[in-house]
């Protein structure tokens, strides 16, 4: 059987990867669940069009790229485990996740509440992280690429169209890459493509999160183009009234036009939304998995995206789930930008009507075909020409002069907010960790130098100190106390040999940390984080007799057991203080695993022999025994001890008394006696 414009179904990509059924088709791919036939594992793959496959120069650049995403290791990227070519078919085989995608989540609930729209995006922002980190750009960072397990584990997928930083100004000039709705200004005028694009298209994700729908739309991928290039996305709180107005503020900062203004990359777009969380109190809650999610084939989205590359220099329109359509550069060059209308404040997402002739009527060119096709009145042209060169009149007559950014490294973050407010500039506070600048003190400032226009954005890092050891809860997760290290800028790892049994916490939980919270550590330091194994496994009660109880105790406890209750008892031939027996008796295993330790309480008889009776006392006394003088005048404290009973080294129970005889004449009487 084949699919409809795909792949005959268990088709054998270089005898090894099966392809087993659809999952979901773009105007580029399709993508398959698949089985690796090698390995014996499910994957995904995505299967490039037939087409791209005649075209030598993006076959070789794709397998470059393919590279790149397989290079990265997260727990929220979409593992690629290889790549391939065959002559007819240009593919990717991935890690295959069981669930649906952010797109499907939407599509269900409308929009998020606060908390699980942060909750999503964390992951997403903590994947995009690592890609900055490697010199990756996602580029195309949309709800269909964030996908969601069936345990409501988030992934970001796609990175197989990613491209080096290094290498990004090799993108062709003439196509738009991405998607239209989700796209950065830049992206859309120069074709630029860096960490601070993903994070305005991160931004946008949020937005539509928030509210349920993009803060764009339009009946062209043309109009919802200009918007980003000139509208200031608005606050979803105009949309939805009662989200938080530092979630609105962070809205903002991320998408803000000017790409200098926005978060630096993924990671400070994070540390931003986990302050905003902090601040707003927002709590971290599951993240459900899609009730329809990869086991169908995707249905078609109202939200046109545009194709990464042109086929053969056409446009052309490709069936798909955002609508997917090649459009170039070129198209954008018939709508001139100082007439497109700005559309006054509204409460919600603004449609925009393309400009231009209208179909099936000729473009004459000049101002009144620009006007809508048809030829205006002398009058409304002069008015227009006239409103033209008047509002550049009063530009040029009202424009501000840009201002220098003021070198605030090295001071406090107060005195820095200050001086660069003075100078007419909107400060960010971005708080990152330092082994080197003391806290509160201020790194570096991004822009780092040059000149701004009033009212525009820096960001100013400031030390918070050296990186700590966080506080780890026992039983907590690997992933929340993997993000914890990573907030203090530190490393986590596994060691197997170091986990241990515990008997409160569930097996693979977290038990402790190494080194302890609390500790001071330098940047990118490594802590291991210690699991624990579950409940000991049940093993025999030790021998712990003739023991003392703290040695006994932990005996007990290394065999997995616990002293429930200790009891004194007198055995004549145990020392006081040492283990007699327990029960249950060494050697059993019971399942409820508590023992009884019973512990001697003898007194061990002190030589009395030629101690004074004054002396003898005292010293019986204070073991909790009594004396008697049998033999002797035992009122004569100075009068000495010659013989005792019972004697030395004896063991009587607590209140036992001793008789002792001393030197002074009288009669021994029962001297020896009890």
């Amino acid at each position: 059987m084949q699919e409809k414009g795909g792949l005959q179904m268990a088709t054998l990509l270089e005898q090894r990867y099966r392809v087993d059924a659809p999952l979901a088709r773009g105007g580029m791919s399709a993508v398959y669940r698949g089985m690796d036939t090698r390995l014996e594992r499910p994957v995904a793959i995505k299967v490039m069009d037939h087409r791209f496959a005649e075209d030598r120069s993006f076959v070789d650049r794709f397998e470059r790229e393919a590279r790149a995403a397989a290079s990265l290791h997260h727990p929220n990227v979409i593992a690629v485990h290889d790549q391939g070519f065959d002559g007819d078919h240009v593919f990717l085989v991935m890690e295959l996740v069981d669930g649906g995608t952010l797109r499907d989540l939407l599509t269900e609930r409308g929009r998020l509440a606060v908390p699980l729209a942060l909750s999503v995006l964390e992951p997403v922002l903590s994947a995009l992280a690592a890609a900055h980190a490697a010199g990756l750009v996602h580029r195309d960072v949309k709800p269909e690429n964030v996908l969601i397990g069936k345990q409501g584990m988030v992934k970001v997928g796609d990175f197989g169209l990613v491209k080096a930083m290094a290498s990004a100004g090799n993108t062709s000039n003439s196509v738009i890459l991405g998607t239209v709705a989700y796209l950065s200004p830049e992206q859309v005028t120069t074709g630029a493509t860096t960490a601070r694009g993903d994070v305005y298209s991160a931004g946008i994700l949020l937005y539509e999160m928030l509210t349920g729908t993009p803060p764009y739309v339009g009946d062209t991928p043309i109009s919802v183009a200009y918007r980003h290039v000139n509208d200031d996305v608005p606050p979803p709180s105009q949309l939805v009234p009662g989200i938080p107005q530092a979630l609105d503020e962070l809205v903002l900062r991320a998408t803000r036009r000017d790409p200098a203004v926005r978060p630096a990359d993924a990671a400070a777009f994070l540390h931003e939304l986990n302050q905003v969380r902090t601040l707003i109190g927002s709590p971290a809650v599951p993240i459900p998995s899609p009730s329809h999610g990869q086991q169908t084939m995707p249905r078609a989205a109202d939200v046109p995206t545009i194709q990464t590359a042109p086929v053969q220099g056409q446009r052309q329109t490709v069936p798909g789930r955002q609508g997917t359509k090649a459009m170039l550069r070129s198209d954008l060059d018939g709508v001139p930008r100082p007439l497109i209308q700005r559309d006054p404040p509204q409460t919600g997402p603004q449609q925009v009507q393309p400009r231009g002739p209208k179909p099936g009527r000729p473009n004459t060119g000049g101002l009144g075909a620009r006007l809508g096709g048809r030829k205006k009145p002398k009058w409304l042209i002069i008015a227009v020409v006239f409103a033209l060169v008047a509002g550049i009149g009063t530009y040029f007559l009202t424009r501000t002069e840009p201002v220098a950014i003021p070198n605030v490294v090295g001071k406090d973050s107060a005195a820095a907010t200050t001086e660069i407010e003075k100078a007419g500039l909107v400060v960010t506070v971005v708080q990152t960790r330092s082994d080197t600048i003391n806290k509160n003190k201020v790194i570096r400032t991004d822009p780092p130098t040059g000149t701004l226009i009033p009212g525009s954005g820096v960001n100013i890092y400031v030390s918070a100190g050296p990186p700590i050891v966080p506080q780890v809860e026992a039983g907590a997760t690997i992933q929340a106390v993997e993000q914890a290290l990573k907030a203090q800028d530190l490393k986590a790892t596994l060691n197997a040999e170091e986990d241990e049994f515990d008997n409160k916490v569930a097996k693979g939980s977290v038990l402790r940390v190494s080194p302890s919270p609390g500790t001071q550590l330098k940047l990118g330091d490594t802590v291991t984080i210690i699991l624990s194994k579950g409940e000991a496994p049940l093993q025999p009660l030790p021998d712990v007799s003739g023991q003392t109880e703290d040695e006994a105790r932990r005996l007990v406890q290394e065999a997995g057991w616990e002293v429930e209750t200790v009891r004194q008892q007198f055995a004549p031939n145990v020392d006081g203080g040492k283990v007699i027996s327990t029960s249950p008796g060494a050697g059993q295993v019971v399942q409820d695993k508590r023992v009884t330790l019973i512990i001697s309480n003898a007194v061990v008889v002190p030589d009395l022999n030629n101690r004074t009776v004054e002396e003898a006392r005292d010293i019986v006394d204070k073991l909790g025994l009594r004396l008697d003088v049998a033999f002797g005048n035992g009122n004569d404290n100075r009068a000495r001890v010659f013989a005792q009973a019972p004697g030395a080294r004896n063991r009587v129970e607590k209140g036992s008394t001793v008789r002792v005889g001393v030197r002074g004449g009288g009669f021994f009487g029962n001297f020896g006696g009890n």
